[in-house]
């Protein structure tokens, strides 16, 4: 019986599909590594403090939302069968840092953003019209949006209450993932990002990230 081959219609349609299971299932989600944050006791925060780390974990969560989608749709673009294994490899980690957000905010009796759906077409729709314009330009669109992510969690990092070592340790490992994704892009070959490319993609990321912190 000969194996069905699947276009790439059917792929997009697949990672939808697959997408709508995902928001019903966060439980059951393959985790990789344990949770940064178990060695560290819970700290003493009061109402103000759990209200803003609350907002930035959930801010981190879309993030990681936005990630997943990002990797998939490239993989989806993406000709080299080597660099399909790289960015499933990285969506694997994202997919931990989704998981440690999520218990981070059920700690603080905290909640993920509401627009979680639309985060994630919006950023599956950008990661295949860069990966269109060849696997290369792929790859600087990689590197790119991972060091601005690392950037994006040293301000967090710096904006956390003294004490807070659970929500540190998630987003110092955090960032560390996300800098060995940006160096391994960038050693597979990533062309380097105009600067309006750049500037357009950090307006988009402070809209996500205002808008998330709240909603």
């Amino acid at each position: 019986m000969n194996k069905r081959q699947f276009s790439k219609l059917d792929d997009f349609i697949i990672h939808i599909d697959n997408l709508l299971g995902e928001f019903s299932k966060s439980g059951d989600r393959e985790i990789q590594r344990e949770y940064p944050a178990k060695a560290h006791p819970q700290p003493e925060l009061n109402e103000q403090e759990k209200k803003h780390v609350s907002g930035l974990m959930r801010v981190n969560h879309v993030g990681e939302i936005a990630a997943q989608a990002l990797y998939k749709a490239q993989a989806l673009t993406a000709v080299d069968d080597e660099l399909k294994k790289i960015m499933k490899q990285s969506a694997d980690e994202e997919i931990d840092h989704l998981d440690w957000c999520e218990q981070r905010l059920n700690e603080l009796d905290g909640r993920v953003s509401y627009l979680m759906p639309i985060w994630y077409l919006g950023s599956f729709g950008i990661g295949v019209l860069a990966g269109v314009f060849g696997d290369k330009w792929n790859l600087g669109f990689i590197a790119e949006t991972e060091h601005q992510v690392v950037r994006h969690l040293e301000k967090h990092l710096e904006e956390l209450p003294q004490g807070d070592e659970r929500s540190r340790a998630i987003l110092e490992q955090m960032r560390e993932d996300e800098s060995h994704h940006a160096a391994v892009a960038e050693t597979r070959g990533a062309k380097k990002l105009p600067e309006g490319i750049k500037r357009l993609m950090m307006l988009a990321s402070k809209f996500m990230t205002k808008t998330a912190y709240h909603i």
